[in-house]
């Protein structure tokens, strides 16, 4: 018998009997870390009773399995926190096993550790490559296998717990998009029709400016809440559902919805769009949020009494719209920083409106997620273009 065989038989002829170690053991570890269920998963039930010896006396539950068929069907029927899976098993080997648990969205978080004699080097780079993140060679150490056993549990419990601070927060988004986005324009929109009024009467120029910093705060407040909100969802993940979208009909919904801050800045809107409909292949939300974006830049970055220019037309394979204002332009430092998150550009809005530095952000995003192109043209002291390009939806 060599050395190592020795070894692991006389650790499993020291070892409690399994079921007894899992019948007493009811304290954890003496760091405080809650009870973890651990799936041992190996042919050998020797090994299955060193491990439960080992672990189990650590106040973790340990559930074995002698094969890889028992050990996907005890996963499915309740998730472990860990699992050691046995790499040389017959009929499904570790390699096998681990695969088919990466594969499934269920169990692809589950970490796994490989337990083997096999000191191969290859086979090791085979293991972590089938999704293992860790390796413990046989005949056990206790001090190793706890310690890595510890050190992987840890990293779990962290892992969960900031999936369940993305899931608050992302709750918290939409409860902000159903919610506090929807009051916001109800109070914009009742403040536009409150300065209209007032203006009209002109017998009161203090309630006609009071009526003005209302509809004012209250747009600058709607436009950076939409902001943030895109912002979120770029970063959080967000699913497009692309359809054929009239470009045409999105930016003169746009141009209407910012009717009044154009008036009320004198601007002149020219929109040069063809008779019928201009379609691409894109998300309409995602589109209204691009010329959204661009369209109220060109406004907040022109000086009154300027013009803002807006022009759609259909090509052979894309879409291409473009918005051109008369403001100041951008430096060539702006280049470097345009498309950061809350970069800061050399022009400032001309009128004090907010301006958050996420816009062009969230543009660049959304239109690389629907396959287009955004290009930027702008001198200093000549407006900037910006171009969108997207694939055209012709049909069948």
């Amino acid at each position: 018998m060599n050395k190592r065989k020795k070894n692991a038989a006389e650790t499993t002829r020291q070892a409690t009997p399994f079921a007894e170690v899992s019948a007493r053991a009811s304290s954890n570890e003496s760091n405080g870390a809650r009870p973890a269920r651990i799936l041992v998963v190996d042919d050998k039930s020797a090994n299955v009773q060193i491990v439960g010896s080992i672990l189990g006396k650590l106040g973790h539950e340990i559930i074995p399995a002698s094969d890889g068929a028992t050990a996907l069907k005890s996963t499915a029927a309740r998730k472990p926190d860990l699992i050691l899976l046995d790499l040389l098993m017959p009929e499904m080997n570790g390699c096998e096993v681990c695969v088919r648990l990466k594969s499934d969205p269920e169990t692809k978080d589950i970490p796994v550790i490989f337990l083997s004699a096999a000191d191969d080097k290859d086979l090791i780079v085979r293991a972590l490559n089938s999704g293992g993140i860790d390796y413990i060679t046989k005949p056990f150490n206790r001090s190793e296998l706890v310690s890595r056993v510890r050190t992987q549990l840890a990293l779990k419990a962290a892992h969960d717990r900031l999936a369940q601070v993305a899931e608050d927060k992302d709750e918290l988004i939409g409860i902000l998009t159903h919610d506090l986005k929807n009051h916001i324009g109800g109070i914009s929109m009742s403040a536009a029709l409150l300065y209209r009024e007032v203006e009209a009467s002109r017998h009161n120029g203090k309630l006609a400016q009071l009526s003005e910093n209302i509809l004012r705060s209250s747009e600058q407040l709607l436009a950076f809440v939409k902001e943030f909100l895109a912002n979120a969802a770029t970063d959080y993940g967000f699913i497009l559902k692309p359809s054929p979208v009239d470009v045409v009909k999105i930016a003169t919904v746009v141009i209407e919805q910012y009717e009044e801050a154009t008036r009320r800045k004198k601007l002149e809107v020219r929109a040069d769009f063809p008779a019928e409909p201009v379609k691409a292949l894109a998300d309409p939300s995602a589109l209204d949020q691009v010329l959204e974006n661009l369209f109220s830049n060109a406004l907040k970055f022109s000086p009154p009494g300027r013009k803002i220019f807006i022009s759609a037309r259909a090509l052979d394979q894309h879409v291409e719209c473009v918005v051109r204002d008369e403001g100041p332009g951008f430096k060539p430092e702006d280049k470097d920083k345009m498309f950061r998150r809350y970069g800061r550009l050399s022009a400032r809005p001309t009128g004090g409106e907010p301006s958050t530095g996420l816009g062009l952000s969230i543009v660049r995003k959304l239109v690389q997620a629907m396959n287009g192109e955004l290009l930027v043209e702008s001198t200093v002291g000549n407006g900037a273009t910006f171009t969108i390009r997207l694939p055209r939806w012709i049909s069948p």
